[in-house]
């Protein structure tokens, strides 16, 4: 019986050292600003994400068809009850190397079939606002904002690259 004891203190003490770890890889702002969106998609306010919870905030945001299968999908990365910790662990998943800086790179390669490390801003633009998950005008400039962008409106796509992978070096001085 001791040695059950002493085997499921030393499990709370490593799943208290994991959530702290996630704790650490964002500001003190951030957290909260997780935690503010977390509130709002935990609609019944148990402190867990369940399906209801993510089919009533997709109805809030006017998306009433969203598939059970897709649902129970976004639960299952989380690998149990989405509490916030959990929450806070996919987030920190997502936005830090899910998409390493070379599969971005190849990404932008695309918009630029004779490889001069550029794209024209407007044509940009355009296609971010008509095509896959559009983007509003908004949503443009915010991501413009933190763009490189020279004096002929194009974008240096190998810096903003390395701004979306390692952060703003502005914005941490």
């Amino acid at each position: 019986m001791a040695s059950k004891k002493a085997k499921s203190k030393a499990a709370a003490k490593r799943a208290q050292r994991g959530s702290s770890n996630v704790f650490s890889m964002f500001e003190q702002s951030q957290i909260q600003e997780f935690k503010e969106a977390f509130s709002c998609i935990d609609q019944d306010r148990d402190g867990i994400i369940k399906k209801q919870d993510l089919k009533e905030t997709y109805a809030q945001l006017g998306k009433l068809n969203v598939k059970d299968e897709e649902l129970e999908e976004m639960l299952a990365e989380g690998k149990g009850p989405i509490n916030f910790t959990v929450f806070l662990t996919l987030f920190g998943e997502k936005l830090n190397g899910t998409d390493p800086e070379d599969t971005i790179l190849a990404a932008f390669k695309l918009f630029d079939p004779n490889g001069t490390g550029f794209v024209n801003k407007d044509e940009f633009r355009r296609l971010l606002m008509n095509q896959a998950d559009k983007f509003t005008a908004e949503e443009v400039d915010q991501a413009f904002s933190v763009a490189p962008i020279d004096t002929n409106g194009n974008i240096d796509y190998k810096s903003l690259c390395y701004i979306i992978t390692h952060g703003d070096e502005k914005e941490e001085s």
